[in-house]
């Protein structure tokens, strides 16, 4: 099959903009100069990619710290960022601890994600900037990423749109009894042909029994054709995930399935219908919530209603009865109630969606359907 590429004429994201808004935040947050070390951060404010590096981010000052590995990358993914920024390169008489640490020494008050470092991290950068010196920041990068950008929404668009197509191309592929692994592997092909770069996170392909488990990995169980088939799945482009799940059966599943589908099918829709600026994650969550306590499976929803889509997965705002957050226009998240029954299976059905000032706009558009013949 020949591979395709989604469309290269993406708008020119304004990265280097980022900086602005950062310092800003930086200053609301208490800190001198802010040590970024979350991968997603790190390529939200400069549009490098590579696998190692940190960025020191001071009040006049962005540096990318990485290895030798990326140097002509992060040159090149820099300056097409228009980042206003230097690149210092560790090696054996540099480590990235003395680079930060020469950095860091007119300040005296370096923020460190609190997300983003494990204790042992911590104590490393404790040791080499001094304890005295580091402030626990919660979010000031994640914070800015929560809205999204025009040319953000574009790239997750066209991330749910190939996600789209692949699943349609292959749903057919359902009549002929896959195995749960084979039809994960041909959706993950199907969307790296394309033109995805990757997948956004591991298929989930959880047919009858199987689909009583939200986070069920693809088996060598075949597909039977009279059961609920689970379809959770994603791809990346340009570094920004897509997320959708459908809930089909090739044949009547049975009215006991058919009457699951539909409650969850009404809870989605009414979870829809909630999202807009505004509105909190609560009120959202709550919307769906009620239609399935209604059906007395209230005990069997046993997740939140959704999450924040962007360069990670799973990125804020949480869509959740514990979620204190509000939505705002430009937000991105998912909403995805489920229902799940030993014995029986399980149905989740799951849009991305942007939020707007009077609702939101659907970025998965794949129909919804029970019966795929």
């Amino acid at each position: 099959m020949k591979l395709s590429s989604p469309s290269t004429n993406f708008l020119a994201m304004d990265i280097a903009k980022r900086s602005e808004r950062l310092r800003t935040a930086l200053r609301a947050a208490q800190c001198d100069a802010l040590l970024v070390t979350r991968r997603p951060n790190v390529q939200y404010l400069t549009g490098f990619t590579g696998s190692a590096g940190v960025v020191f981010f001071g009040p006049d000052e962005l540096v990318l710290v990485t290895d030798g590995r990326y140097q002509t990358q992060a040159n090149e993914q820099l300056e097409k960022a228009g980042v206003l920024g230097t690149i210092e390169i560790t090696g054996p008489s540099k480590t990235q601890e003395q680079i930060v640490s020469d950095l860091a020494s007119q300040y005296s008050k370096i923020g460190l994600e609190s997300e983003g470092v494990t204790w042992a991290e911590q104590q490393k950068w404790a040791k080499s900037l001094g304890a005295n010196k580091l402030v626990s920041t919660n979010s000031v990068v994640e914070t800015l990423r929560l809205t999204k950008e025009p040319a953000e929404v574009e790239r997750i668009r066209a991330a749910c749109s190939i996600a789209d197509t692949a699943l349609r191309d292959l749903l057919p592929m359902l009549a002929t009894s896959p195995t749960e692994r084979e039809f994960a592997m041909a959706l993950e092909i199907g969307m790296r042909q394309g033109g995805a770069s990757g997948i956004s996170f591991d298929s989930i392909v959880a047919s009858g029994p199987n689909g009583a488990k939200p986070h069920a990995r693809p088996s060598d169980k075949a597909i039977k054709k009279d059961e609920l088939v689970v379809i959770d799945f994603g791809c990346v482009v340009d570094g920004y995930c897509s997320d959708m799940t459908r809930t089909v059966s090739v044949d009547d599943p049975g009215s006991k399935a058919t009457h699951l589908w539909s409650v969850v099918q009404e809870s989605q829709a009414a979870g829809r219908s909630a999202v807009r600026a505004g509105v909190s994650c609560r009120e959202v969550d709550r919307a769906c919530r009620d239609i399935i306590d209604n059906a007395g499976w209230g005990n069997e929803f046993s997740h939140g209603t959704g999450h924040g889509v962007g360069l990670e997965i799973h990125e804020a705002p949480r869509v959740s009865y514990a979620s204190d957050e509000v939505l705002e226009a430009g937000y991105i998240v998912t909403v995805e109630p489920g229902v799940y029954l030993p014995g029986v299976g399980g149905v989740r059905l799951e849009d991305t969606v942007v939020v707007t000032e009077n609702g939101c706009e659907a970025l998965t558009e794949f129909p919804k359907f029970l019966t795929a013949s």
